[in-house]
């Protein structure tokens, strides 16, 4: 592992001219071997990403679509606009198309009887629910439609850019595609968001109108630390799956499709998780306030300001190393006077050889006024030099 003083001299100071974007490194050949055709995986406390292959490639979501759903109604049950004890009626609609005469997976809710939200909500997230999904989405929003558009928008609320939603069960739908790098977003707001109904998709099983069924969620008998969230299949683009695994404080969010098989996929899933528990280790490369390094500032009174994280920036490194971590820092240039303390500024990239694992927005440490009239000239000298080359 790089010693401390190794790994402060590999970092740099980038500056951009106005309007330019920071030069990104080129696609680089996944570190891990996999067969899922896209991957995208992340630890959670530094955000470090340890995989990524087409992550922004799209696919149909199919069954993952009901963690969108979920979303939906934990956010209406935390701000009170449904409660736990509501019910809604299951409509022929919900019977049909996601009840027993579907042929699909369901909680078995008989036509025109009424269910608690409570218990829908184990009927999706344990027992993967079509009918389930439908009279919620029914219920809370007048139709599925109307409901499938209220997912498309928490979606892109939720900086899921490259994620639509055409019903709220993921059942076959051409306006239906999201990607690995937005289920692990969603995923993670989830596990955050909602700690008191995260622990369900954990759950072993739920019986209701006394009909008993196992979870859904293959991954769980990995018996490997998975708690959550949900897998999905869609013909022409294989099996998918969003699992999270935590072991001795570490947690991990994987999203994976492509996979030729369900067998294949918890093969996958299993290895690329295992992988991620055991080949890093986190570390603290700059402690809270430590300065991460400089911006130049143009018509200052001072000509530079230490530039400095919200907290200790972590990483989720290699433990054996065989890449070089650096960084740089990017900001708009120029940075002009007066800048005020805790004014953000730009971002730190840190590299694991071409590999991006974290972008940290960066503030000033520090308050730089207006400089003088002859000091304010010089750099605008300056300025336009740079403008020129």
């Amino acid at each position: 592992m790089l010693t401390r003083i190794a790994m402060l001299a590999l970092f740099t100071v980038s500056t951009l001219l106005p309007g330019a974007l920071a030069a990104a490194p080129g696609d680089a050949a996944p570190i891990f071997a996999t067969k899922a055709r896209q991957v995208y995986m992340v630890e959670a406390k530094s955000g470090t990403v340890l995989l990524a292959n087409n992550e922004n490639q799209a696919f149909p979501p199919a069954s993952l679509a009901k963690l969108m759903t979920m979303d939906l109604v934990f956010s209406a049950l935390k701000n009170g606009e449904i409660t736990p004890e509501t019910t809604y009626k299951v409509s022929e609609n919900a019977w049909r198309k996601g009840g027993a005469p579907s042929g699909t997976t369901t909680m078995f809710a008989a036509l025109n009887s009424v269910i608690r939200v409570d218990d829908l909500v184990r009927g999706v997230v344990i027992q993967n629910g079509n009918d389930a999904c439908m009279i919620l989405a029914e219920g809370m929003a007048g139709s599925d439609a109307l409901f499938a558009s209220r997912l498309s928008d928490r979606a892109r609320d939720l900086g899921m850019s490259r994620s639509v939603f055409g019903n709220s069960t993921g059942l076959p739908d051409a306006e239906s595609h999201t990607t690995a790098r937005d289920m692990v977003t969603l995923a993670r707001h989830i596990h955050t968001t909602y700690p008191d109904y995260y622990g369900l998709y954990a759950q072993p099983d739920f019986t209701w109108n006394k009909i008993f069924q196992r979870n859904k969620n293959p991954l769980l008998g990995l018996n490997m630390g998975i708690d959550g969230l949900g897998a999905g299949f869609a013909e022409g683009a294989g099996f998918a799956a969003v699992a999270s695994v935590e072991r001795n404080g570490t947690r991990l969010f994987l999203a994976l499709g492509g996979l030729a098989s369900d067998k294949e996929r918890s093969e996958e899933a299993r290895r690329i998780l295992e992988w991620g528990l055991s080949a890093f280790e986190n570390r603290i490369v700059f402690k809270d306030g430590e300065a991460v390094g400089q911006a130049s500032v143009y018509g200052g009174a001072q000509g530079r300001v230490d530039l400095v994280a919200a907290g200790p920036i972590e990483l989720y490194v290699p433990t054996d190393n065989l890449e070089r971590l650096s960084a740089r820092i990017v900001y708009r240039w120029p940075l002009r006077a007066p800048v005020a303390v805790g004014q953000d500024v730009g971002v730190l990239k840190v590299y694991s050889g071409e590999r991006l694992l974290r972008e940290v927005p960066l503030h000033a440490a520090a308050a730089v006024a207006t400089g003088s009239l002859v000091s304010q000239a010089t750099d605008a000298l300056l300025e336009m030099m740079f403008f020129w080359l």
